[in-house]
């Protein structure tokens, strides 16, 4: 069956037969069981770009998932309203009930978990858990024998681990002691976080859903059993699994790439890697492509000088306004190229008229920011804590039971029971409850657990 706006969501659960009555609908029951979940409770120790620092107050990654959840909800809401107007739609009064009251929920409960698939040490996180299968991906003998371990999509898995199919499997694994289908989600929610519909052996630039991939190798049936429900599109493509994006995933992606694309800019000046003037004209160019007159806003700014960072915090409220209005007229605009799967750009990329400032503000993001001294000091450090402390774990876990000296065996003491493995298992199903573990670890503990597993704190 061809997906329609009429059959592209769901509040069936994922792991769950039947529902419960509630005051709440399914929708909003998803943002309550993320907001009340360990893993996202771990989010506040887990840097987003910036060093957490005592004395100023950046953003982390909770922070973050708060206020993509909060444009979210307002995308959410302004283009649930139009799409409840569509012809089609109006056919079906449960699809009239769902985009003019639920979408909002739903696009902020996706937003909310986003990043919950995102180890400690900010954007580094990802590469540096694979840089332990990367150093073993040489000539040498004994590297070849540890290759051979895995098939050539498992491998693909660990030498490129990503975040976003770590957030799926987070959110709908079965770990030990705890019940099937992991958070329980509706399948709408779970479909608008799959960023790259896709496996790692399909990953390839120049395809908006497959510049990454959006499940490990042992999580395909979860996806295919979304795809199914939620009626995605296969993609023509040979010998990998490849299908469309969900329409909704795009209502997500734009409320991320809003927020971090201003935020960034605040916490910069908050840390004075960018000046008043800077981040003031910048958000100002941003700000006069929306309706609003310019003049009032640049004097609301000016008469707030006198705290720069209430200013700043000003224009960045205005400039998100500005950016979440104009991503949801690209939906609108593009709803039929995005329900059929061809539209190739993020909302943010195809805004009329914006795309010269954007590209400044990724440039100075780049330059300034990403490069700043705290920012690569931090992640040299996550590189050394994240890929030694897989090196310890896997070479545990990896070691025949019978083999393990006294050292692995008090290693592998140190796993929380829901992430014991079966020693029955495959190597990569071991090394997955491995990874499990260390992608949930905040800064904090990550540092501690290495320092300690390196002697260096007792």
């Amino acid at each position: 069956m061809a997906m329609t706006w009429n059959n592209c969501f769901s509040s069936k659960r994922y792991g769950m037969e039947s529902t419960t009555t509630d005051i709440r609908s399914d929708f909003e029951r998803d943002w309550d069981r993320i907001i009340f979940s360990s893993p996202f409770r771990r989010l506040q120790n887990k840097t987003q770009v910036f060093p957490l620092p005592e004395e100023i107050f950046v953003h982390n990654r909770l922070t973050h998932s708060l206020e993509v959840a909060s444009v979210g909800r307002s995308l959410g809401g302004l283009i649930g309203e139009r799409m409840g107007e569509l012809d089609e739609v109006k056919k079906d009064q449960k699809a009239v009930t769902f985009y003019t009251s639920d979408l909002k929920y739903v696009i902020a409960a996706a937003c909310l978990a986003h990043d919950l698939g995102n180890p400690a040490f900010g954007h580094s996180g990802e590469d540096a858990i694979s840089k332990y299968f990367r150093r073993r991906d040489t000539s040498n003998p004994e590297d070849i024998a540890f290759k051979q371990l895995f098939s050539k999509a498992q491998w693909k898995d660990l030498t490129t681990f990503e975040g976003n199919a770590n957030a799926l499997r987070i959110l709908t694994m079965h770990q030990n002691g705890r019940a099937e289908g992991g958070f329980r989600l509706t399948y709408s929610t779970l479909g608008s976080v799959i960023k790259y519909p896709c496996e790692s052996l399909a990953a390839a630039k120049g395809f908006v859903h497959r510049k990454k991939y959006g499940y490990f190798n042992m999580d395909e049936p979860v996806f295919r059993s979304i795809a199914k429900e939620l009626h995605m599109i296969p993609d023509d493509t040979d010998g990998v699994v490849v299908f469309r994006r969900h329409p909704f995933v795009f209502i997500v992606e734009a409320a991320d790439d809003i927020c971090y694309n201003i935020i960034d800019f605040e916490d910069a000046h908050r840390l004075g890697l960018l000046s008043y003037e800077e981040v003031h004209d910048i958000l100002l160019s941003v700000i006069q492509h929306h309706p609003d007159s310019i003049e009032r806003v640049k004097k609301m700014a000016a008469s707030l000088r006198g705290d720069a960072n209430e200013s700043i915090a000003y224009l960045r409220a205005k400039a998100i306004n500005t950016l979440t209005y104009k991503c949801s007229d690209v939906f609108w605009q593009n709803r039929d190229a995005i329900l059929s799967g061809i539209f190739n750009k993020s909302l943010m990329n195809a805004i009329p008229g914006m795309q010269d400032v954007l590209d400044k503000i990724s440039k100075i993001s780049v330059n300034k920011i990403y490069n700043a001294k705290k920012v690569i000091e931090l992640e040299i450090a996550g590189y050394r804590i994240m890929s030694g402390l897989v090196e310890d774990f896997v070479t545990a876990a990896l070691t025949p039971k019978e083999r393990r000296d006294k050292e692995h065996q008090k290693i592998l003491a140190l796993l929380p029971s829901q992430f014991i493995f079966d020693e029955a298992g495959t190597p990569y199903e071991k090394t997955m409850h491995i990874l499990d573990f260390i992608s949930g670890m905040t800064d904090v503990y990550a540092l501690k657990l290495y320092r300690k597993l390196r002697g260096i704190d007792m």
